[in-house]
C-alpha cells in the first residue's frame, strides 16, 4: 500500500491508520455477520460519502464467504496448555562430523482449543539456558496473575 503511485502524497502514518481502521471494520462485519444496511449506516455515522460506501458495500459482498470463512478458521479462543513432555538430547557430531557434545532439551507442549478440540502438539528444541529463563518467565507470569487474582 505505501510503494502505490496514487498514494505517494499521503502521510504513511495517517494511510496506516486507515488500513487498520478498514481491517477493523471488514473483520468487526464478518464477525458480527452484519448485513449491508448495517454496515451502510455505519459508515454513514463515520461520514463517507455514498460512493464510497456503495464501493465498499460491493467489495465486501463480493469477499463475504471467503471472509466468514477464515474467521472461522481461526477460532474464538487460544490454544490452552493440557500436557507438557520433555527430553534430553545430545548432539555428539555435527554436519561436518566435528565432535560437539552440546545438550539440548526438546520439549513438546500438548493443546487443545476449546472451540475445536485437540491441535497438533507444538514442539521446540531449547538450551539449558533458554528453558531456564521460559521457565523463570513461566513463573513471573503465574505470580503475576496470583496477584491479580488477589485484588
Amino acid at each position: 500500500i505505501l510503494d502505490d503511485p496514487d498514494l505517494k502524497d499521503i502521510d504513511p502514518t495517517v494511510l496506516k491508520h486507515c488500513h487498520a481502521a478498514a481491517a477493523t471494520c471488514i473483520l468487526e462485519a464478518g464477525k458480527q455477520k452484519a448485513d449491508l444496511s448495517a454496515i451502510s449506516t455505519c459508515l454513514e455515522d463515520c461520514k463517507l460519502d455514498k460512493e464510497r460506501i456503495e464501493q465498499f458495500c460491493c467489495e465486501y459482498q463480493k469477499n463475504k464467504d471467503a471472509l466468514e470463512i477464515l474467521l472461522g478458521s481461526i477460532g474464538r479462543s487460544p490454544l490452552h496448555i493440557t500436557d507438557v513432555s520433555w527430553r534430553l538430547e545430545y548432539q555428539i557430531k555435527s554436519n561436518q562430523l566435528h565432535k560437539t557434545y552440546q545438550p539440548s532439551y526438546l520439549v513438546t507442549l500438548n493443546v487443545e482449543n476449546s472451540d475445536s478440540g485437540s491441535h497438533p502438539d507444538v514442539s521446540f528444541s531449547c538450551t539449558m539456558e533458554q528453558l531456564q529463563d521460559l521457565v523463570g518467565k513461566l513463573k513471573d507470569a503465574a505470580k503475576s496473575l496470583e496477584r491479580a487474582t488477589q485484588m
